[in-house]
């Protein structure tokens, strides 16, 4: 059992640090900066609430962060109440944020400079992989670090694993993205096409879903396009927060993302439409505008 502290009790958050309780066993200390949220979890699950990230990191072990982007996450770590004023020399943080690759390399030299390790390691997996424990972490950082780190991150994870040094793991979740971002596009395509013939998207999907088009996006987010359905975790505003990252790392490493600077703008569209707190599958409903 260590002792653990998590910052960032949103849909990701609040069911990760139940994890690090109820299967790992670990003493926990949650933050969030509403207060009243951070009560509501240690009520379900125990353990004790802090008023500052400093005060939730003192004395810990590990100190997980989900929060919300490069800003916020300079803000509970090296902020005036953040997390590395009270971490003691040894102790591991884990950063669960997506963010940019800068902002986890500079993290990663303030906690070595005052003794502590630094772990990029943002998740996928979405709300419905964060409650069910079976998130993907993908991990950045010193291969001694990330020993240390590994079984408690397996707490609320099915895969973790360590892609390189510092930056290593954002720039694999920004890979992530793009991928799932030309992903249902496609699909959204693909289910409009099939309405617009005539066909049972249900009928369509079970036969190609077995094939070479098959992905969990299609098994888990076709039939919910069909009906309309746009109530599964992760919204559109947090898409785009994550292409806007993935689209400015690609201006500075050259990469060529013509299908993902699309998408991002066709997202920016739905966000027009009022959808801003859709899931992401929610591209078909620009397709199926009258």
């Amino acid at each position: 059992m260590a002792k653990v502290a998590f910052i960032g009790l949103g849909v990701m958050g609040y069911p990760m640090a139940g994890y690090l309780k109820s299967k790992g066993g670990h003493a926990v200390t949650v933050y969030n900066r509403t207060t009243a949220k951070a009560q509501k979890w240690v009520e379900e699950h125990g353990g004790d609430y802090a008023e500052t990230p400093a005060k939730a990191a003192e004395g810990a072990d590990f100190v997980f962060a989900c929060v919300g982007n490069d800003d916020d996450l300079r803000s509970v770590t090296t902020g005036p109440d953040g997390a590395f004023a009270t971490m003691k020399p040894g102790s591991i943080f884990v950063d669960n944020t997506t963010a940019s690759a800068e902002v986890a390399r500079e993290l990663y030299q303030d906690a070595k400079d005052i003794g502590v390790g630094f772990i990029d390691a943002p998740v996928s997996g979405g709300q419905a992989g964060a409650e069910n424990g079976v998130l993907t972490v993908m991990c950045g950082g010193d291969e001694a670090i990330f020993a240390q780190a590994k079984p408690a991150i397996e707490c609320f994870a099915r895969m973790v694993g360590l892609m390189g040094a510092s930056g290593a793991g954002q720039l694999t979740k920004m890979v992530n993205q793009i991928c799932i971002a030309g992903l249902v596009q496609g699909l959204s395509e693909g289910v409009h096409f099939a309405q617009k013939a005539g066909l049972d998207v249900d009928a369509v999907v079970d036969v190609i879903s077995k094939g070479a088009a098959g992905s969990w996006q299609m098994e888990n987010r076709a039939g919910t396009m069909a009906k309309g359905e746009f109530d599964f975790g992760f919204a559109v505003d947090w898409m785009r927060k994550d292409l806007s990252i993935v689209l400015d790392e690609a201006r500075n490493n050259g990469a060529r993302l013509p299908v993902t600077a699309s998408v991002d703008q066709y997202y920016a569209q739905v966000q027009g439409m009022g959808g801003n707190r859709w899931d992401t599958s929610s591209l078909v409903a620009l397709l199926n505008r009258d």
